[in-house]
């Protein structure tokens, strides 16, 4: 489990209410490898991480939106074949308060996630609106320092 979960924090204050970086209680992140099996990885990890911090009544409704980041990172911002080896294309952050948990996943991508109308018998394309579903809120914003791609973040409202 890494800590350096606070790199996401100050950028993206200013568009979002997310945590004070002076209340931040635990941070989390994952590198996970440009496969979909890193989904798996992805929630094994948010469930270990939600239960040391004791808030494992949180997982279903995180499990399910950091999946459908996650794969959405690995669909649409991923490149097959990392460039470097132990490159990661794909990170998952888990950031705490008292009050809010945040999954902010990092990819490559500059492109601007959207949320699709999906129809009735679309296989796919729901991915964000579960996330809208399932979270208090979302958003993204371009990586900074000159770092390639973008972050996808959601929140939840703790207690």
């Amino acid at each position: 489990m890494g800590t350096e979960g606070v790199s996401v924090l100050a950028p993206l204050e200013r568009r979002a209410p997310l945590i004070d970086p002076g209340s931040l209680a635990g941070a989390a992140s994952l590198r996970l490898p440009g496969r979909l099996e890193s989904v798996r990885s992805a929630r094994t990890f948010t469930r270990d991480t939600l239960a040391f911090w004791r808030l494992t009544e949180q997982f279903d409704s995180v499990g399910l939106v950091v999946s459908e980041l996650v794969t959405n990172a690995l669909r649409h911002g991923a490149e097959p074949h990392s460039p470097r080896p132990g490159d990661s294309p794909v990170e998952l952050e888990l950031l705490r308060s008292s009050r809010r948990l945040v999954c902010a996943v990092h990819d490559r991508s500059a492109g601007e996630p959207r949320v699709n109308e999906a129809g009735f018998s679309d296989e796919g394309g729901r991915g964000l609106q579960l996330v809208e579903c399932f979270s208090d809120g979302w958003g993204w914003r371009a990586r900074g320092s000159g770092l390639l791609g973008k972050v996808v973040w959601a929140s939840f409202r703790l207690g």
